[in-house]
């Protein structure tokens, strides 16, 4: 196996001392050109990017923030996927995990921090708490953060683990990328299902149906809010 690396290497070395030289032609030069070549959009290429090198944004409200801290240590390591350094300022941060619950005196200070981070930016709802009010089902909890921000990627669980909340991060990288799984009313071709979308008994309006076709539409070059 050795010996054919050595043999595959040397005839690639040859192949670029004859292209360089100018004596390769035809159908040679075109196979070597193919070999090497790359084409995608600046659309495409900024994504990428934006995907591997998201800022998250140095905020914890509750017990989930335990868990996102966990990301960075050598057991979970976020930064294989570019993610590790978090940023202390909302103005050099271009993403924003809801680690725990939000209470209502706490929710125009989260909206303050979100208008302040960098365009275009992103949301994990970390948990049972931030994604609908988790067990505080009561007057000084918001039942969900999407009810005052947008939420691109929301991730059960009570805490949910480190390994979900990659999970989730993995999800967002293909939502940035625009390539996003789809959410399950998708999947299942479900749209009209939601509670808000029943104005009345039996089956879901026409009009209803295209109001939740909206509300999962793409966001930002992908869908909207998904389960992870």
């Amino acid at each position: 196996m050795e010996i054919e690396r050595g043999d595959s290497f040397h005839a690639r070395q040859l192949r670029a001392r004859d292209m360089l030289r100018g004596d390769l032609e035809g159908r040679d030069l075109e196979e070597y050109v193919e070999e090497r070549l790359l084409t995608t959009t600046l659309e495409n290429a900024l994504n990428w990017g934006r995907a591997n090198a998201l800022f998250p944004l140095t905020f914890g409200l509750a017990c989930c923030g335990i868990e996102m801290m966990s990301m960075v240590t050598s057991r979970y390591d976020i930064a294989r996927f570019g993610a590790e350094a978090f940023r202390a300022s909302p103005r050099q941060a271009d993403m924003i995990i809801l680690s725990g619950r939000v209470s209502i005196k706490m929710a125009p200070v989260v909206r303050r921090v979100y208008d302040q981070m960098l365009e275009p930016k992103w949301v994990i709802a970390m948990g049972a708490c931030s994604s609908s009010g988790g067990m505080f089902a009561n007057y000084a909890v918001v039942q969900g953060a999407d009810k005052f921000m947008p939420v691109d990627i929301h991730i059960p669980g009570c805490p949910p683990r480190p390994e979900a909340l990659l999970h989730g991060f993995n999800k967002l990288q293909k939502l940035v990328r625009g390539q996003p799984d789809l959410g399950w009313r998708q999947r299942y071709n479900a749209g009209g299902t939601e509670e808000w979308a029943r104005f009345e008994e039996g089956s879901p309006t026409a009009e209803a149906i295209e109001r939740a076709a909206r509300a999962v539409a793409p966001k930002h070059s992908g869908t909207g809010p998904a389960d992870a």
